[in-house]
């Protein structure tokens, strides 16, 4: 099996309301990239990471804007990368927030890409590649990256660094004004990387000042501005049970997942993945019902879905057939796990 990445859906930026803000349909958008429109809601689902490049390279030509990937990046920021950008940003000087980056990118944000710091000379180069074999959108992807690593770099030397942007690929199309949203130049080279001052590594952060142009988003609370665990939560990309899981959990988003469907997210044959699956004393049936009861008892907790709801959104035509499967996973029907479940909260809680 091939290397194949995936990626937290909130790492594309706030694409969705970019593409509604120029005017652009945010529901064909999605479909062109076959993903479900409820991500929007879901930033913290897993995606495979060509559906994100996808989307934000069919997004930049739905409204016509060769540089929305730079505006994706620069006007989020890192901080908005869920528990990865609160770790990063809680880093107290430049060098251990890259360090924190490199490391633990793969394993916390997106996997299929790489990070890695070397000096050259007084300066480093701080670079990002794809692994992931995906070839839409590879260079949006990398224009986003860059923008992410710019507002991190920001945080600590200040809006005027003396830094150089490079980047890989074809002529970069509306090059003055991603140079304008980044404020630096913009050079070609084999890899996407930012090339600055060494000493910038020792520098601690600053306070958040937006520059003149530069629309400023809120900061997230102190207390997770400063988050010290560094959790991990995406799969190895060798991983295939791993990967069919998140393929099922992000297809329940729009409708019950097909094996047919999981098959073709992940370019493999259904022989091939009967086999291997085989091989792992599993099958794709097993891994949709571990997946399926998991989001029962999710949503179960949540507590202001009705049964009929939750059964819905499983997939479940009818709520009879959502409580059977359920009595078989869990000896008990949804409602009255839901109640023990509740009785157990208020115990804890007095």
């Amino acid at each position: 099996m091939r290397e194949s990445g995936m990626t937290q859906a909130r790492s594309m930026g706030p694409v969705a309301a970019a593409v509604q803000r120029a005017g652009g349909s945010v529901s064909r958008l999605f479909r062109r990239a076959e993903l479900p429109l409820r991500l929007i809601e879901h930033p913290d689902c897993l995606i495979p990471l060509r559906d994100q490049l996808k989307l934000v390279e069919y997004a930049s030509r739905e409204i016509a804007d060769a540089a929305l990937p730079a505006r994706l990046s620069t006007e989020g920021g890192v901080e908005h990368l869920g528990a990865f950008g609160q770790y990063v940003c809680g880093a107290p000087r430049l060098g251990e927030a890259i360090t924190r980056c490199n490391a633990y990118m793969s394993s916390m944000l997106q996997s299929g890409t790489r990070l890695s710091l070397v000096r050259v000379g007084r300066d480093v180069r701080w670079s990002y590649w794809l692994t992931d074999g995906a070839e839409i959108g590879r260079q949006k992807n990398e224009i986003l990256a860059l923008g992410y690593m710019l507002d991190l770099l920001r945080r600590y030397a200040g809006h005027s660094p003396t830094v150089r942007g490079e980047l890989p690929g074809p002529p970069v199309a509306a090059l003055s004004s991603i140079q304008d949203q980044f404020g630096c130049e913009l050079v070609r080279s084999e890899i996407a990387a930012l090339v600055f001052p060494a000493q910038y590594l020792e520098y601690p952060q600053r306070a958040r000042v937006a520059p003149a142009g530069l629309r400023q988003a809120p900061q997230a609370p102190r207390a997770a501005r400063v988050a010290r665990v560094a959790p991990g939560n995406l799969p190895d990309p060798c991983d295939l049970v791993a990967q069919i899981e998140c393929l099922v959990a992000l297809g329940l988003l729009e409708r019950r997942p097909t094996q047919a469907w999981v098959c073709r997210r992940l370019r493999i044959p259904g022989r091939s993945m009967q086999r291997s699956l085989a091989r792992a004393a599993t099958s794709f049936q097993q891994i949709r019902e571990r997946v399926l009861s998991a989001q029962a008892t999710q949503l179960l907790r949540c507590g202001d879905l009705s049964i009929t709801q939750i059964a819905l959104d499983l997939g479940y035509s009818d709520p009879a057939h959502f409580t059977r499967a359920f009595i078989q996973w869990f000896g008990e029907s949804p409602r009255t796990w839901r109640s023990q479940a509740k009785r157990s909260t208020n115990v804890r809680v007095t």
